[in-house]
């Protein structure tokens, strides 16, 4: 819910609210929340209150510093161990990504975006940078559907095809300079949508 920006920024979250919205019991739901304001998803107001947080300049510059530090490093170390079935389980998951670009479909675009770059991640071996990556992602995908939502799916990055095709050629920097280009691409568009 958090990842995909069915929850965004500013807006309360409430234990009755999630139990029914995922259909789990109080006691997981708050073990959730507990773990999600650990995370920075989450933050608590004054008089109990949990939102998601909204993001300022200094936040989302923060956020994009430690992804520009360690998702270049996964891309770059995944495309040392790709194997074809790697890659093409990737080109799977970027016709996702063209599809609901096509379609304009934004929770689709988000979901299959997240996939195409966890898959990538979980080939670089690396379970601690991508602990990493999951917790930057669950801080900043509210936010990512508020520009999505500005821009329409048209104009969302994707430099995908640029990094299969770099995985294609074994290239490690190549791959890491196309998800360094993506993420850039993120960023601007971060910035301009909510206009820090």
């Amino acid at each position: 819910m958090i990842l995909f920006g069915q929850v965004l920024p500013g807006q309360p979250v409430t234990i009755l609210g999630l139990k029914e919205a995922v259909g789990a019991g109080v006691t997981p739901v708050r073990e959730a929340i507990r773990r999600l304001t650990a995370e920075g998803a989450l933050e608590t107001l004054g008089n109990r209150r949990i939102c998601v947080p909204e993001l300022s300049a200094r936040r989302i510059d923060e956020i994009y510093f430690a992804r520009f530090a360690i998702e270049p490093k996964m891309a770059d170390l995944a495309a040392t161990r790709a194997t074809e079935a790697d890659i093409t389980r990737l080109e799977a998951l970027d016709r996702k990504v063209d599809q609901a670009i096509e379609t304009g479909n934004i929770e689709a675009y988000l979901e299959s975006n997240f996939r195409f770059h966890f898959a990538l991640y979980d080939l670089s071996g690396t379970p601690i940078l991508r602990k990493i990556a999951t917790s930057l992602w669950l801080q900043f995908g509210p936010s990512h559907r508020v520009v999505s939502g500005r821009f329409g799916t048209s104009n969302l990055p994707d430099m995908h095809s640029e990094t299969i095709d770099a995985l294609r050629r074994r290239d490690s920097t190549a791959t890491a300079r196309a998800i360094e280009g993506d993420l850039q691409q993120g960023l601007d568009l971060m910035r301009q949508a909510l206009g820090v």
